[in-house]
Order: C-alpha cells, then structure tokens, then sequence
C-alpha cells in the first residue's frame, strides 16, 4: 500500500525531530461549540479520526500534552480512552502549564509543535518549534501559524497534524503498511 498523504518539503523539515505535540481542546480537538444539556451539562463531540491519529503519534514517541481553559466530565474521558496523561485543564495561563509539561517531560521549546485556535494559545504559538493553526481559527492565531490545517477543528484539523509529524518522523509509512497488514 503506497502512502497518499502528501506535505510540502519545507514543512516537513520544519516539523522533524519534535517529540512533543502540544493541543488545545475547544476550537481544536472540538469544534468550539459550547453545548449543554437541559440539566446544565456539558456535551462535547471529538472526531474519531483525530483520536487515532493521536495513539498514532503516542506509538511513534511523540508524547500528546493536552492543555485547556476548561474542564469537563466529557473532555476528562474522552483523554483517559486515548491514554493521554499529560493534561493541564482549567489552565489560567497555558504557558505556565506548558512550562511545566515540558520540564516534566524533560524536554525544550524546541521538540514542540502545537496548534491553537484563539488567543491564549498564542504565548504556545509564538515560542513552539512548530506552530499550527485548525482553519477555524482566529485570524490572528492563523497569523501567526506555520501551518494551517485544511481541516476545521473536531473535523479532522488534529489527524491531519498527527498525518504531517508521523510523515516528518519517517514512520507514516510503516504505520500505513502495518495498518493494512
């Protein structure tokens, strides 16, 4: 099976060699809508195709780091099923959370990527390795992206992330062929 999946060459070497994808959630691996039940709970929809190619880059060595502004019963086992461990949620300042992530993981600005969708994921933007941006997203954070996804986000922005990065690493290929074995 031959790989489709196909990135410029400038973007790959941009996004070789980083081992930690730094995420939002709402814009980002949602669509941003707010929605709630009658009984004031909140609902929150994931797009099943961003969540594999989230374990995909776990099993490459590129370690998820979730960060949000909010936190919710939904979001809380949306993470747990996609075994993600490295979650700051309610996250006043994003930078001090992702701070401390990457000193926990032991690791630089430099081996990041991330992708936001609004204002307070600019601080991540601007210091990150790679920077994305969903095409959802405002129009300063689209700004201020070297990548913009084609995909909104919750519609597939964070697979076509994970696609890009596993293409960069070298694996997408592997993975592929192991998939269709």
């Amino acid at each position: 099976m031959r790989a489709r999946m196909q990135f410029p060459a400038q973007l790959l070497l941009k996004a070789q060699g980083l081992s930690v994808l730094i995420l939002d959630v709402d814009g980002v691996m949602t669509d941003g809508g707010l929605y709630f039940t009658e009984q004031g709970e909140s609902l929150k929809r994931f797009h099943v195709q961003d969540g594999y190619g989230l374990r995909l880059v776990q099993r490459s060595g590129i370690e998820p780091v979730v960060i949000s502004g909010r936190d919710s019963a939904p979001l809380r086992t949306r993470l747990w099923a996609l075994g993600i461990t490295q979650v700051f949620l309610n996250a006043a300042d994003k930078l001090v959370a992702a701070q401390s992530a990457l000193g926990m993981l032991g690791k630089q600005w430099t081996d990041c990527a991330a992708i936001g969708d609004d204002w307070p994921d600019l601080p991540l933007l601007r210091r990150c390795a790679f920077a994305v941006a969903p095409a959802n997203a405002h129009q300063e954070v689209l700004a201020a992206a070297d990548h913009v996804t084609a995909h909104s986000g919750g519609n597939g922005a964070v697979r076509e992330l994970c696609d890009l990065l596993l293409t960069a690493k070298g694996c997408y290929g592997q993975l592929l062929q192991d998939a269709a074995a």
